[in-house]
């Protein structure tokens, strides 16, 4: 079957041997990928780049920031603990209790982040994505306040606190984003641009590996971050289809897209969102108990919930919180481990990078499979390394490069992708809720293995990672029979995937998702056939009024 790789602005088509049909061009196999990557970047308006880059740093930058800044001065926050405690009470804090003190401050950003992912329903639907990401800032810099004043107070309350209310700003943030991307972005670059979320949370481990001075712990540069967003983001729109299906607002609406795609006509892309409009005309804001509740969507939300949970329980977190700890068991000198840490945050942003450059060209599914897969086998030898390290003088190299490699396979599929598929997967009315339920799982995970790591570390010693594989091979295993590909394909087409599985037609899967009340058949007619003139629109109208699949 013949490959066809399409832009607004390029016609080509190539087929199978890499040739242009149009004989104005011929392609060799070997340039096919990169010919792809030159049509995709095609879509990429000044604007777009300019929201994506601004959004994420005022975001995910902060989350992956956070992740890791902890990491560095941990020997310091630690002896800033004992010491406020002896001053308090006249004794030191024994090491059982220091241990579970730490991992408490490192877990509780998780805590923060629940609450910031439950409450980020109404917000959006409220003020918009785009406000809500500038609203968010409040959060970050109240965190920054806290924490930076911590040590003048005497008080390790205050930093726990700080990391507390920056989690509420994580919570927020990773759903809002997300959310943001998704509805601004084309669909032949809707993964691509979805990557620039797991981008920048690497850039911000990496970032918070080389600020995280242990005199301010990293502080300075959350209020800088959070203020660059505020500076910014104003002069863009807000995400057009929020103007247009929620709204009701369609001159603005077309003024986004015009803005966000770069070219004044944006009447096709408007008509793709009124006809999603139509069919859900009288539906409001699905709310998480609905979404739960709603079979037609029942294998999209399990399909969520299980790329969240693996994605925070397959151990790149606790990698990132507690990376010097690791590595000083593997037997890496001290004063080596600096530069090492460095090293992974390094590793995490080219892989990312990389799988940003490629995930429209190989799709989502291969990648978060691989991606899963590759950790599974680094997992196990790590776990032979570490096991024999004390027996072979190079077997610490090995668990280093073990460790490098397992956060580049994370970063190339499993490391943004589901936060992609989130946006993907459901209507403008359910989606709030539904990234509700992924940030949900998310930061329940996170909060699960900052919390439980160090002790499952003290009770399997090597063997630790070995949980970590398991939890990957079964997410790969899910995922290999459940998930579709959905690279380039619309809503109804994702829908239609996923109806065979969820045991409905497309327009079952309507009346039960809203339960909304049904206008006379003739005035639905009207809806339907007015003003559509675009054969992509009617394509997809006629897949809602005609699709019957049941089993």
């Amino acid at each position: 079957m013949d490959e066809e790789i399409s832009s607004r602005s390029w016609g080509y088509q190539l087929n199978a041997g890499g040739r242009v049909r149009n004989g104005r061009m011929k392609v060799v196999e070997g340039e096919l990928l990169w010919l792809h990557l030159f049509l995709v970047f095609q879509n990429w308006s000044g604007s777009l780049i300019v929201a994506s880059l601004t959004g994420a740093f005022g975001s995910s930058f902060l989350y992956g920031y956070n992740l890791s800044v902890v990491n560095a001065p941990a020997v310091y926050i630690k002896k800033f603990y004992n010491e406020t405690w002896e001053r308090r009470y006249g004794f030191s804090m024994d090491e059982s209790t220091l241990t579970l003190l730490w991992s408490i401050t490192v877990s509780i950003f998780a805590i923060g982040g629940l609450v910031g992912a439950i409450i980020v329903t109404p917000i959006v639907k409220f003020f918009g994505r785009k406000c809500t990401l500038l609203l968010n800032n409040v959060f970050a810099v109240a965190a920054a306040i806290l924490m930076s004043l911590s040590q003048v107070a005497g008080s390790f309350e205050m930093l726990i606190l700080g990391r507390i209310i920056m989690g509420v700003d994580a919570g927020i943030s990773l759903s809002a984003l997300p959310m943001y991307l998704s509805e601004i972005s084309p669909k032949e670059i809707r993964g691509s641009l979805g990557q620039v979320t797991a981008i920048f949370i690497c850039v911000g481990v990496f970032m918070g590996q080389v600020l995280g001075l242990p005199e301010i712990f990293g502080t300075v540069r959350i209020s800088v971050a959070a203020l660059i967003q505020v500076v910014i983001l104003p002069f863009l729109p807000e995400s057009p289809r929020y103007l247009l299906l929620e709204k009701h607002n369609t001159s603005k609406a077309e003024k986004a897209f015009q803005t966000f795609l770069g070219k004044e006509d944006v009447s096709q892309e408007v008509e793709e969102v009124l006809a999603e409009s139509r069919v859900q005309r009288n539906t409001k804001l699905v709310s998480v108990l609905q979404l739960l509740r709603t079979r037609a969507v029942r294998w999209q939300v399990i399909t969520v919930v299980v790329t969240m949970g693996c994605y925070q329980l397959c151990g790149l977190n606790a990698i990132w919180y507690y990376t010097n700890n690791i590595f000083s068991e593997a037997g890496i000198n001290r004063e080596t481990i600096p530069y090492v840490t460095l090293s992974t945050g390094a590793v995490e942003t080219l892989a990312a990078v990389s799988s940003g450059l490629v995930i429209e060209r190989l799709g989502r599914r291969p990648l978060l499979i691989g991606g899963f897969g590759l950790m599974i086998v680094f997992f196990a030898v790590l776990t032979v390394s570490l096991t024999l390290q004390n027996n072979v003088s190079w077997l610490p190299y090995l668990s280093i490069f073990c460790i490098l490699a397992i956060i580049a396979s994370f970063c190339i599929g499993p490391g943004g992708i589901p936060f992609v598929l989130t946006g993907e997967f459901f209507q403008q009315s359910q989606r709030p809720a539904a990234f509700m339920v992924a940030g949900t799982v998310n930061w329940l995970s996170n909060f699960a293995v900052g919390l439980l790591f160090p002790f499952i570390q003290s009770g399997l010693q090597t063997y630790c990672f070995l949980v970590f594989a398991a939890i990957c091979f079964a997410g790969a295993t899910y995922l290999f029979f459940v998930l579709p590909e959905t690279k380039n394909k619309t809503l109804n087409e994702i829908s239609l995937a996923f109806a065979k599985r969820n045991k409905v037609s497309l327009e079952m899967q309507e009346m039960n998702h809203y339960h909304e009340e049904r206008k006379s058949s003739a005035e639905q007619e009207s809806n339907f056939t007015s003003s559509v003139d675009n054969g992509e629109t009617k394509q997809n109208i006629n897949v809602y009024m005609t699709i019957h699949i049941f089993i």
